[in-house]
């Protein structure tokens, strides 16, 4: 076995440490039952070797430190769950007495239809609470605030687990409507937060923009594409985009990032560039996008899995590029253990990635009989959007508990044109900073791509469109993976079947 199969080998056994542990919370007893039998695989490596049992000494080695890497997921997933039990401010959680708090706002407000949310990094702890609070008065980044309410658990439904979705970053107390009173105002304090305070205000300004040059539905789904995020979304817009299975277009997160720098790779290469020169273009694209947006995390893990997927691709096989995007997925889910079992857009990142490596050479081989020079860049944009979205339905239904019977063909006419909309949109709202006139030029091919995008939605966004799914069990999720890897495999090994003649 070589050494990249060896560290995929160990890789896998972490990432199923963590899920292990998310399931099942595996007793203390399990633990070091496991962490024994490694030690004694390893062990037993070395006595073979007085029997020149060189391969079996080499596989009892591999299974041992497999076992020891699945151990160190548990304990460090373990670790993280205690830290969160033990939170100086978790622990005054649902308590019926008010308490008083100061703190500084560590990113910018998120502004909602009637309220805004302010992380609030609490004064001489490690702690963040998440305070929901009216639209007015306006609070800015680092501002220093003092806030007197009640501490609360993230609410917990059967629809949605708010709690493990602020876990994965960090925060684990939220205050609803406290008393505040402003301190001091925004105060940079390092070089850092310097500049996220001027890309927070550029983004601010960025959005004002698109508001001026186009009008509404356009300037929200503009504003949700380019900088993510539906609040300023007319809820009629927000349900056509369920039935039609784009609501992840407005996600800087997700399968959506991996799914457009795979699809500009593809259209840069068909424009006639070499594949270095669409590998460097696209990362650029991939980054200036997280930029723009202000670095928020699930779109920087995104981007990471984006961008590795793409270096992957560029200078490795199909076997390489997934060991290398194992290798990512293992080193995020060391920092951050939790965004495996609680982060969907991790989750989706990751699968659409995998989709693409192992689906699209399968859907490219079943559409080979309708592949030529002109249609086959149409093809690709096709089977890059199945395999995606092939990998990815399983957890789309079992989160959002909804399946669009229209989202293959609506993503097929939406996706390739979205890359336009984010250079269009961008330039007439960055250019609309500085002039009206220059914005309202590039403004116009935006506009007339957004009457394309709306039309398609209108058409397809209908309720028989879309069909709720309730209570679909992991078992059923578990059962389908493990069918598309026997296929897979199957395909694989068939297609390696005919390449060697047999």
């Amino acid at each position: 076995m070589t050494p990249s199969k060896i560290l995929f080998c160990f890789c896998i056994s972490f990432i199923i440490g963590i899920a292990l542990q998310s399931l099942l919370k595996i007793p203390p007893m399990f633990i070091w039952a496991f962490l024994l039998l490694g030690v004694v695989c390893i062990a037993a490596s070395f006595f073979t070797l007085r029997f020149h049992l060189g391969q079996a000494k080499k596989e009892a080695a591999i299974i041992g430190f497999c076992l020891l890497f699945l151990i160190l997921a548990v304990t460090r997933l373990q670790v993280s769950e205690f830290a969160v039990l033990n939170d100086s401010m978790s622990i005054l959680n649902d308590n019926s007495d008010k308490i008083t708090l100061t703190g500084k706002i560590i990113d910018a407000p998120d502004i909602r239809e009637t309220s805004q949310k302010l992380s609030v990094k609490i004064d001489n702890t490690q702690s963040v609470v998440l305070v929901t609070t009216s639209l007015y008065p306006e609070y800015k980044y680092l501002d220093q605030i003092k806030i007197t309410g009640k501490l609360k658990t993230p609410f917990v439904t059967a629809d949605f687990n708010y709690k493990n979705y602020l876990m994965k970053n960090g925060i684990y107390s939220v205050m609803d409507f406290p008393k505040i009173e402003l301190m001091s105002n925004a105060k940079v304090l390092s070089l850092s937060e310097s500049l996220y305070q001027k890309l927070l205000s550029f983004k601010t300004t960025l959005k004002k923009s698109i508001w001026t040059q186009f009008s509404a539905p356009h300037s929200a789904i503009i504003e949700g594409i380019m900088l993510g995020g539906t609040a300023n979304m007319a809820e009629e817009v927000k349900e056509k985009f369920r039935a039609t299975g784009l609501t992840h277009i407005t996600a800087i997160s997700g399968s959506n990032v991996v799914i457009l720098s795979s699809i500009l790779m593809t259209a840069l290469l068909a424009l006639g560039l070499w594949r270095g020169q669409a590998f460097y273009i696209s990362i650029v694209f991939i980054w200036l996008y997280i930029v723009i947006a202000a670095f928020p995390a699930s779109g920087i893990r995104s981007a990471i899995m984006a961008s590795v997927f793409l270096l992957a691709q560029k200078f490795g096989r199909q076997n390489a590029t997934a060991r290398v995007i194992v290798l990512t997925a293992t080193l995020m889910l060391l920092q951050n253990p939790m965004l495996l079992a609680y982060d969907v857009g991790f989750q989706l990142s990751f699968l659409a990635s995998l989709g693409i490596i192992y689906g699209k050479p399968a859907i490219d081989y079943l559409l080979v009989f309708w592949n030529n020079q002109t249609a086959s860049f149409f093809l690709s944009i096709l089977s890059v959007t199945l395999a995606a979205q092939l990998f990815t339905l399983p957890i789309i239904m079992y989160y959002f508990k909804t399946i669009s019977l229209v989202a293959p063909i609506t993503n097929l006419l939406i996706i390739p044109i979205i890359d336009a909309v984010m250079i269009f949109g961008f330039l007439a709202a960055f250019l609309g900073i500085f002039s009206f006139g220059l914005g309202f030029i590039f403004s116009l091919p935006t506009y007339f791509i957004m009457l394309y995008f709306m039309k398609v939605v209108d058409i397809f966004g209908e309720p028989w469109a879309v069909k709720s799914i309730n209570g679909i069990s992991w078992v059923w999720i578990f059962i389908y993976y493990v069918t598309l890897a026997i296929i897979i495999w199957l395909f694989n090994k068939k297609v390696k079947s005919q390449f060697i003649g047999y």
